[in-house]
């Protein structure tokens, strides 16, 4: 809903109260008075007394407006929904994805999605758009939408290419000096892991943003518009593959714990051989139980 109808809500429901507030056949002040006191502008107070005359709580007569009868519940306008924002939206489609087990080459039926999703359409189509760019969606020939999904192809590509960005970060980090925010960020990532080594039993399936927070970390201190842009894909996509294969999750969250902690401290030594040696080890972890939890997840279809 646009934000004129939503003001046009606002105002209706603040004239209802105003009305309840007058005696009955009694005229309202002028559309001016109207609008300076809900704080809108004269088309949205026209708009909504054309509405309480529908309803028959005023009459109107020229510019006369007369209050009729008293509001009942049913005479309130609810307020549309909040409509997502991209961010959320992202995170809204690969949960649909895996929890609904959407198989590829599913046709995507935007208006359904947008109203599904509380999201205005050109923003679903947009948001679309962008995942075209790496294959996890395809245009139609006639129109509309595809879900091509997540292949071991896709994953080992993505994979690799997420190597190739994060080993570059990896370089930029041990010539950073002592003062820069990251090793304070690593300080306080270290505790977390730590923290959640200590109740890996209850509480493994916490690893998942644990693992987002650690990799963006590292990844935030290369400043470069196009390695954010890729860096947000892979993100979402190694953050969810967690929720698809379930088997030996507490044994291999608790494992990339340990190798983080490593990680971490080949970081902090400076070293550049010991610190891409310990991140080229996690991520080739890292790829591996990708492509693991998209064999596990084909085969649960």
């Amino acid at each position: 809903m646009a934000r004129t109808n939503v003001r046009l809500v606002e105002a209706h429901n603040q004239l209802l109260t105003h009305c309840d507030g007058m005696e009955l056949n009694v005229s309202l002040p002028s559309e001016n008075a109207l609008a300076s006191e809900l704080g809108v502008s004269r088309t949205v107070v026209r708009s909504a007394l054309e509405h309480l005359a529908r309803s028959g709580i005023i009459t109107l007569d020229g510019r006369t407006k007369t209050v009729r009868r008293r509001s009942r519940p049913d005479d309130v306008m609810e307020k549309p929904p909040v409509l997502l924002g991209v961010e959320e939206l992202e995170a809204r489609f690969f949960d649909w994805v895996l929890r609904m087990d959407v198989p590829p080459g599913t046709v995507l039926n935007v208006a359904q999605m947008a109203k599904d999703f509380h999201v205005a359409t050109h923003t679903l189509q947009e948001f679309l758009s962008s995942l075209s760019r790496y294959g996890i969606v395809v245009r139609r020939p006639k129109g509309g939408w595809q879900l091509e999904g997540f292949t071991v192809n896709f994953a080992l590509e993505l994979s690799e290419f997420r190597s190739v960005l994060e080993l570059n970060a990896v370089q930029h980090v041990v010539r950073l000096p002592d003062d820069h925010p990251i090793w304070d960020k690593l300080d306080a990532l270290e505790t977390d892991h730590r923290s959640l080594l200590a109740r890996i039993d209850a509480d493994y399936h916490d690893f998942s943003q644990l693992d987002e927070a650690f990799h963006a970390a590292i990844n935030a201190v290369v400043d470069n518009r196009f390695v954010r842009e890729f860096q947000k894909i892979i993100s979402l996509i190694f953050h969810y593959h967690f929720q698809w294969n379930k088997s030996d999750e507490r044994l291999r969250n608790e494992s990339a714990i340990h190798e983080h902690l490593a990680y971490i401290d080949a970081l902090r030594s400076r070293d550049p051989d010991k610190a891409l040696a310990a991140a080229r080890s996690h991520l080739a972890t890292s790829s591996q139980t990708l492509v693991n939890s998209l064999k596990a997840h084909d085969r649960a279809l």
